[in-house]
């Protein structure tokens, strides 16, 4: 079913920055070829070489707190971890990357508009699509089990997990996922080894991933632990229908 881009979302280091967004340029990454041509070959052939990619938007000017301007004018040397989210539904595609921030550069319209244009550059792991394990921005309340979503199949090549915490009251929050292959019928949801993020005190963003070779159950859910009032987060997952190496 074909779609628009209507609702979609993009959050860099735990601060949702949609409303400042005003377009995304690209969003892309894959292998570098490597040229391998032998001289019995009558054409070019390769193979993959180091994966990259790379995000690229335009930001409308807005100076107020956590917004826009205050993120990217700084241009900070760090990681930065970006997602963008199609839409906001359970299950939905979402794009992740640990990046550099490369630029932020700005423009006036004749009609007076004042815009930058922002390239997001991955740093070390490449561009990942995954698939959404929180309706977008979940918020919780309590010590939540989350709604589980069907990948379809089991696989025995490990995940990699994306999480951003955008706002958060409380002493700390454990975000974590179980797995089980039958959405808990006879098959009791269990912690996914390696599946837990770093405990949260505030708004902040982090990747995991587990071992490569680690069997991943069909379902998965995300649940949350710990002593808190509010936790606001997503979380995305890439799950390996192959063996990867990051």
């Amino acid at each position: 079913m074909k779609q628009s881009g209507l609702g979609d979302r993009l959050l860099v280091a735990g601060f949702d920055l949609s409303g400042d967004i005003n377009s995304l340029g690209k969003v892309g990454g894959g292998h570098a070829p490597i040229e391998v041509t032998g001289i019995d070959k009558s054409a070019m052939e390769r193979i993959g070489g180091l994966r990259d990619g790379a995000i690229e938007f335009t930001a409308y000017f807005n100076p107020s707190t956590d917004r826009a301007h205050e993120r990217f004018s700084a241009l900070p040397t760090s990681d930065q971890v970006v997602t963008y989210l199609r839409g906001t539904t359970l299950g939905n595609a979402a794009a992740c990357m640990v990046a550099k921030q490369i630029n932020y550069d700005g423009s006036r319209g004749d009609s007076g508009e004042f815009t930058f244009d922002v390239q997001a550059q991955a740093n070390g792991y490449g561009l990942e699509w995954g698939t959404q394990l929180t309706a977008g921005v979940r918020t919780d309340t309590a010590a939540t089990d989350g709604d589980s979503f069907d990948f379809g199949a089991a696989t025995s090549f490990g995940l990699q997990a994306w999480l951003h915490v955008t706002a958060f009251t409380g002493t700390s929050v454990t975000v974590k996922l179980q797995e089980s292959s039958d959405d808990g019928d006879a098959d009791s949801w269990t912690d996914v080894t390696g599946g837990g993020f770093t405990p949260a005190t505030g708004v902040t963003s982090q990747r995991i991933a587990t071992a490569r070779d680690q069997a991943v159950e069909q379902y998965l859910r995300v649940v949350t632990t710990g002593t808190f009032s509010t936790a606001s987060f997503l979380v995305v997952v890439v799950k390996n229908e192959m063996e990867t190496q990051f």
